[in-house]
């Protein structure tokens, strides 16, 4: 028999009816279940009134109102502050209890433990569940009891913990469709779907992108990848070819099901065809789940960096830090890889992972700048910001995370982008200006010979700017900004720069 007569699911950020955990134990806890979703002001009030997440989001949501209404439910959706709206909606629909699945933010903790306290004064219940990582929290640990902070022992504990069951329990999908009979519709006097407009918002270029959003967009994703995955070792480095699954934005609103993705890979990998690019692919939803359980056991690094030696480090700042910073958002730094990379991230919302690389240790330790400012930059234009995976990202670059590359090995934007973008096929999709510069020409510009520059149609400082600032010379003045965590005895190469 179900514990409830009657609960409510709090869709956020899993938004899809299948494999769905809180939704599951939802349905299998109770005999009717109301569904809503929140866009929750706290949030939303600080964002641009044009933003491709928010619009994401809301086209999603219109396909999950169409899929629980085939299931006999429906979907409530509310323009409100969440930690209000939910113990207020869950009084007014009358039910005994609120399902929702875990979020690991700092901000959402605290809204989730408001949220909990207030339906418990009133005598509802307030259950959570995991969902968007395959395993969380206190669930790969060392064998001393303790969490890791160096990725690759998490990664061999996490891979050791999922063989113990060869999947079949970690990655078991939480079926919906034989419980779907219990959904309730929703209630004609909370109101449909509220537009864009009605949210405070315009449309962006997100149809143009051909982004595809929802359920099915990221299924169609998901199918697109697993012919490409066995080759994903391969391409995932390189921005002009095809080589990433592009399902970094349905990941992080729930469109697809981790555990989906990750039994593909496993599946693929036991299989042995293609376990290279499978392995490689698996990896980086490890890393995801392993920057989850940093910001779970170490919230500080939210504000400040994991090593906290590095806080000592006295960044650029002033008028002309800030023309530098400005520069480099804009995509006019003079290296084209990085204006490119930049160019593609104002232009779209995505950046490809090896250039979220790329342009951070170009502003860290080209230009001096904290990194909080770069991650404050991708948290507002990525489409697919995650505050774990994008603070990982960028203390990793700065050195100051857990498992960071050496402060002294520095990354040379020019070799980068000889390397990863030899013929600059990416480079021309975003600079079209340079076009006509050969594949050896393209990735510094300035070191051509007048007429050279004249021949492919450019004039430097006009058509394209020269650079902002010299490699050779910043990644000297890095080696001193980062002396004061310079460990005694360190004696990095001259050379150590990739």
């Amino acid at each position: 028999m179900p514990h409830f007569q009657r609960s409510l699911l709090w869709f956020r950020r899993d938004l899809r009816a299948f494999d769905h955990a809180a939704l599951h134990a939802a349905l299998t806890q109770s005999a009717a279940v109301y569904c809503v979703f929140v866009f929750d002001r706290t949030i939303l009030d600080g964002l641009p009134r044009q933003d491709r997440r928010v619009e994401f989001i809301h086209a999603s949501l219109v396909e999950l109102g169409k899929e629980l209404q085939q299931l006999g439910g429906g979907l409530i959706v509310r323009h409100a502050v969440a930690e209000e709206e939910i113990p207020r909606l869950a009084a007014a629909l009358q039910v005994d209890a609120v399902f929702t699945n875990h979020d690991y933010e700092p901000q959402a903790v605290q809204r989730d433990a408001l949220v909990g306290a207030q339906l418990q004064q009133a005598g509802r219940a307030f259950l959570t569940f995991k969902d968007q990582v395959v395993f969380e929290k206190d669930e790969v640990l060392t064998q001393a009891g303790k969490p890791f902070s160096v990725f690759t022992p998490y990664k061999n504990a996490w891979l050791k913990r999922l063989a113990l069951d060869d999947g079949q329990h970690a990655l078991a999908p939480y079926p919906v469709d034989g419980l779907a009979g219990r959904l309730l519709p929703a209630p004609a006097e909370l109101g449909g779907m509220p537009s864009l407009a009605e949210l405070g918002f315009t449309a962006t270029n997100l149809a143009s992108l051909s982004i595809p959003t929802g359920s099915s967009g990221g299924l169609a994703l998901l199918d697109d990848f697993i012919e490409r995955m066995p080759r994903y070792h391969q391409t995932r480095d390189f921005p002009a070819v095809k080589g990433p699954s592009y399902l970094s934005v349905h990941l992080r609103f729930g469109t697809v099901s981790i555990r989906l993705l990750a039994r593909h890979a496993w599946d693929a990998m036991r299989a042995g065809a293609g376990s290279s690019g499978a392995s490689t692919w698996l990896s980086e939803l490890v890393w995801r789940d392993f920057y989850f359980a940093i910001l779970h056991h170490f919230p500080h690094v939210a504000t400040r960096a994991f090593k906290p030696a590095y806080d000592a480090i006295q960044w650029e700042s002033g008028p002309a830090a800030d023309a530098l910073f400005q520069t480099w958002c804009e995509g006019r730094t003079g290296y084209p890889l990085v204006d490119a990379a930049m160019l593609q991230l104002n232009q779209t919302g995505y950046m490809h992972n090896r250039l979220r690389m790329v342009t951070a240790c170009f502003l860290i330790k080209d230009l001096g700048i904290d990194w909080r400012r770069g991650e404050a930059y991708f948290a507002e234009k990525l489409n697919d910001f995650d505050l774990a995976a994008n603070n990982g990202g960028w203390q990793w670059a700065s050195s100051s995370g857990c498992d960071a590359q050496p402060y002294f090995r520095i990354f040379n934007p020019v070799t980068q982008s000889e390397k990863f973008d030899a013929e600059g096929k990416f480079i021309k999709r975003y600079l079209p200006q340079l076009g006509k510069l050969t594949p050896k020409q393209i990735h510094a510009p300035w070191l051509l010979a007048p007429a050279a520059l004249e021949a492919a149609g450019i004039e430097l400082g006009k058509d394209y700017p020269v650079p902002i600032v010299m490699h050779d010379e910043a990644r000297r003045r890095t080696l001193a900004r980062y002396a004061v965590v310079k460990q005694p005895g360190e004696k990095p190469a001259e050379d150590e720069q990739e």
